[in-house]
């Protein structure tokens, strides 16, 4: 009797324990249409709504059938969000706007529905090339912050990201980057040229965060994360403070990490690295090896101006942190065509840039993707260096205009349809001229964003659980698929 007491005990634990694994997810297209819209080049479609299609049985595509395949049982990371840079120059830029325009430029890059929905920003720790000049939160040889003060950002920079969360209806992710401390914190005593963060002031300059955010907050501005210097490996002509893996790591785990903790700020996510996909890797192991230092970091960011070939981004990099550390989250924390032109704000490779990279990225495993400036001017400034760049947004400041680049519309193909909570899914191109990637948002609506940068125009299938629906990719275009 003992015995079969036994047997049942067993069984009805076997049992318990059955009942309450996962089983997997299925998914079905029954009842669901397709709803295409088209970013092209030669064209008048800027995500325009294209096309509606219907799915039809096709359990097996012959190899000489072109194929998107879609699996949404199959999930990977979970997106965080999607946005752009609130610096100096964009905030200096859009004080110059009529009031008209720069209501269309909050709903362009802000309003879900009659824009893209940004739902991320970036800011800049006191000032950065994009800036129209050099300037800090303190005075010299301040050790103890007694001076610190933002008043500075609260003439253009903080009306700008205050105008921004209130675009998105209260609610905008903000992380926050220092490019270089003050200077006489620093070893060659400049903003400048790089220097490294002398010893005896790593404790305030852990302490110059704190202070920061608490006044940011104290504004009515959450601040969501921080990065702990923005390109720790450039020695540039504007402002830079150079960081070997070890100090970063050692920065982190000494005085950074626990000077958060103590300030109750623990919970702001910190990022590492914060440069190009190169060294990624090499960095990533330094600091996440060391477990003291690991337990304070949420994740690694990288930039994509290692490189402006194709063959060299280096992705591989990306997702090699990301296999080695699933738990550390993956965020593009800046990127953008440098060398500003007039003339090149209608190339299209603007936009195709974008869209290469933002699949690439989030196919390895990226979990947040953020450009650089929103908006810049005529010039690709204010810049006090003369470091001009492109943004997706120009403004003709002379003539109170706003020039739309197609990168605008690339990216609006990611942000306006792929939400925070989405899940990036199983999707695979049967054709190397066409780029995909694929995310399954909360509210179940499934999202294929599918780009070809060819000069050929190419039929494909959407092929999902034995069901497929057919459509076009147009030359040099960007889709993005919405299965409802």
């Amino acid at each position: 009797m003992k015995l079969n007491l036994s047997i049942l005990l067993i069984l009805a634990t076997a049992l318990n324990a059955a009942s309450q694994t996962k089983k997997p997810v299925s998914y079905t297209v029954a009842n669901k249409k397709v709803t295409v819209y088209t970013t092209a080049e030669n064209s008048d479609y800027r995500i325009s709504k294209t096309e509606s299609l219907s799915f039809k049985a096709n359990n097996q595509p012959f190899e000489t059938e072109p194929c998107i395949f879609i699996d949404p049982t199959i999930k990977y990371q979970t997106l965080v969000g999607i946005g752009g840079a609130l610096t100096d120059a964009s905030a200096e830029t859009f004080a110059r706007l009529s009031k008209k325009n720069q209501q269309e430029l909050l709903t362009a890059y802000y309003n879900q529905d009659k824009g893209i929905g940004y739902t991320l920003a970036r800011t800049n720790i006191a000032s950065c090339d994009f800036s129209s000049g050099s300037y800090t939160y303190v005075q010299d040889n301040d050790k103890d912050l007694k001076t610190f003060s933002v008043a500075h950002d609260e003439k253009y920079k903080i009306p700008l990201i205050k105008q921004a969360m209130a675009a998105t209806g209260g609610k905008l992710p903000l992380f926050v980057s220092p490019w270089s401390p003050p200077a006489w914190m620093k070893d060659n005593n400049s903003l400048i040229k790089g220097g490294h963060l002398l010893p005896a002031y790593r404790q305030s300059w852990a302490n110059h965060y704190v202070k920061f955010i608490k006044a940011y907050e104290a504004m009515g501005i959450p601040v969501w994360g921080l990065s702990v210097q923005n390109e720790p490996m450039a020695k540039q002509i504007w402002e830079s403070c150079v960081y070997t893996a070890e100090e970063e790591r050692d920065f982190i785990k000494n005085f950074l990490g626990p000077t958060l903790q103590k300030s109750g700020l623990a919970s702001k996510k910190l990022i590492a690295w914060d440069h190009n996909r190169d060294q990624i890797f090499q960095r990533a192991s330094t600091i996440l090896n060391d477990k003291d230092a690991a337990k304070y970091v949420w994740g690694i960011g990288f930039h994509w101006y290692e490189t402006w070939t194709g063959s060299g981004m280096q992705f591989g990099n990306v997702r090699q942190v990301h296999d080695a550390y699933p738990d550390k989250a993956l965020i593009f924390t800046e990127g953008c065509k440098e060398k500003y032109d007039v003339n090149k704000l209608t190339d299209w490779t603007l936009g195709e840039r974008y869209g290469y990279s933002m699949i690439n990225d989030f196919n390895s495993g990226t979990a947040a993707w953020t450009d650089w400036n929103i908006l810049l001017d005529e010039n690709g400034g204010p810049n006090h260096v003369g470091n001009f760049c492109f943004a997706p947004v120009h403004a003709d400041t002379k003539n109170d205009k706003l020039i739309y680049t197609n990168a605008y519309y690339y990216m609006g193909h990611f942000s306006k349809f792929i939400r925070p909570g989405a899940k990036r899914i199983g999707s695979a191109s049967s054709r190397d001229k066409l780029e995909t990637t694929a995310f399954l948002n909360t509210d179940g609506k499934l999202v294929v964003v599918v780009m070809n940068q060819s000069d050929e125009k190419i039929n494909y299938s959407l092929w999902i659980k034995g069901q497929a629906a057919t459509t076009t990719s147009l030359p040099h275009s960007i889709a993005t698929l919405v299965v409802d």
